[in-house]
């Protein structure tokens, strides 16, 4: 590769001197020469699967020269699905560039419900002040408190207004969220059984495969490492609601939970 990108860097020198080894050129003459050589060598990398340079630095050049698109003149539909495949970070940058389209609320809802699908705050009229950004920023606070000390992240979650004091709520909240550490929250479970009795009715078995119902459950409410009381409970609730979800299955089968 070298050689051949020396070979065209000379070829070039020489098409703008007119100058070969035997003596002087025309200048139409070196410049024959000079794109023989480089169409020469263009085919040698192609040939060998590699990339062609030629091509290569004059399409980086063409880019430079064009810059980046302003999404301040784009149609504004436009400009907000380019910038709703951006994660947090990277919205609050570009934010610094295209302050009033990174800043949309509806780009902030969109990433607040893509990881915490349901919230109290989301059904109630918004107090004074209330944006989606601040919002993301809280939840993001809050899953970090839970995935230290659970009953912190809870009461940090209601301090906010985010979560209602409802196990129903809090069993909601922590189905339609993945960003909670699974240790953490089969620990808190463990001690708020009101909240696990409200989070097994969620799931819906109905026309599932028992296996498959049985790792979907344990993929939502992570089984403990030791047989224990608390493994017993947890097949136990996973038996009554499959049967609830299926029961002409149980009446057919003749079976119980």
């Amino acid at each position: 590769m070298g050689q051949g990108l020396w070979r065209v860097a000379r070829n070039q020198q020489l098409q703008h001197q007119g100058y070969s080894g035997q003596g002087y050129l025309t200048r139409e003459h070196g410049r024959r020469i000079a794109t023989n050589n480089v169409s020469n060598t263009s085919h040698r990398k192609q040939a060998q699967g590699g990339i062609d340079i030629y091509h290569l630095l004059k399409t980086r050049k063409s880019k430079e020269q064009e810059g980046f698109i302003n999404l301040e003149m784009l149609p504004p539909e436009l400009s907000f699905t380019i910038l709703s495949y951006l994660n947090a970070t990277d919205l609050c940058l570009a934010s610094c560039v295209w302050q009033d389209l990174a800043n949309d609320e509806l780009l902030w809802q969109g990433l607040c419900k893509s990881t915490w699908g349901h919230c109290s705050i989301y059904n109630k009229n918004p107090p004074l002040g209330f944006s989606f950004r601040k919002l993301y920023m809280q939840l993001d606070e809050g899953s970090l408190t839970f995935n230290a000390n659970p009953d912190e992240g809870v009461n940090y979650f209601m301090s906010k207004g985010i979560l209602d004091d409802s196990p129903k709520e809090i069993a909601k909240f922590i189905f339609c969220t993945r960003t909670l550490n699974w240790k953490k929250l089969r620990i808190y479970l463990d001690e708020r059984r009101d909240v696990l009795d409200d989070l097994v009715t969620l799931h819906n078995f109905r026309n599932q495969f028992l296996p498959n119902a049985l790792r979907e459950f344990f993929r939502h409410i992570h089984a403990p490492e030791e047989r224990g009381e608390y493994l017993e409970t947890l097949i136990t609730k996973f038996s009554h609601r499959f049967c609830a979800c299926n029961p002409d299955l149980m009446r057919e089968l003749g079976l119980s939970p």
